[in-house]
C-alpha cells in the first residue's frame, strides 16, 4: 500500500458546486456511523461537502459503483459475508472506470491484504479520524500541476 502522502495520482473529476458522493459499506451501522462522523459534511474548504450512500451488503456495492456517480468507495475488510476487500478486487476487475477505493481493515498488519485488493488506500481500524480524513483528502483533491 502506497504511503497516503503519494496516493494524489488518483484522483476523480470534482464540480465546485455538487457534493461528492461518498460510498460507505459494512454490515455494521455503527462501522458505517463511524466512518460518516469522522469525515463529517467537508474533508477541506476547497472540495464540495459530502453526501453518503450507505450501504450494507456487498451486491449494492456493485449495483450502487456499476451506475455511475460514486466518487469514492470506503469499504469494510471485516464486513460478512461479504469483505470489502472482496468487493473492493471485483470492482477493480470489472468496473472500468470506477472510483478510488479505501478499505477498512481490522488491523495495521492487514495491509498487505488492501494491497492485494487493488485499493487505492487502506485505513486499519479501530477509526482514526485524522487518518481517514487525510487518506480520503489526497484522493479526492486534484494534483497540483
Amino acid at each position: 500500500m502506497r504511503p497516503a502522502s503519494s496516493l494524489g495520482s488518483t484522483i476523480c473529476t470534482v464540480s465546485a458546486t455538487s457534493p461528492l458522493r461518498i460510498l460507505v459499506y459494512s454490515d455494521n451501522a455503527k462501522t458505517r456511523q463511524d466512518v460518516m462522523l469522522a469525515l463529517g459534511k467537508r474533508v477541506h474548504p476547497d472540495l464540495p461537502e459530502l453526501s453518503y450512500v450507505e450501504v450494507a451488503t456487498g451486491p449494492v456495492v456493485i449495483q450502487q459503483v456499476d451506475a455511475g456517480g460514486i466518487d469514492l468507495a470506503i469499504l469494510d475488510g471485516e464486513a460478512t459475508p461479504t469483505g470489502g476487500m472482496g468487493i473492493a478486487k471485483q470492482l477493480k476487475d470489472e468496473i472500468a472506470q470506477g472510483p478510488p477505493v479505501v478499505v477498512l481493515t481490522g488491523r495495521r498488519d492487514d495491509a498487505w491484504l488492501a494491497n492485494w485488493s487493488r485499493a487505492e488506500a487502506s485505513v486499519p481500524q479501530p477509526i482514526d479520524p485524522i487518518r481517514l480524513s487525510r487518506t480520503v483528502l489526497e484522493l479526492l483533491r486534484p494534483p497540483v500541476h
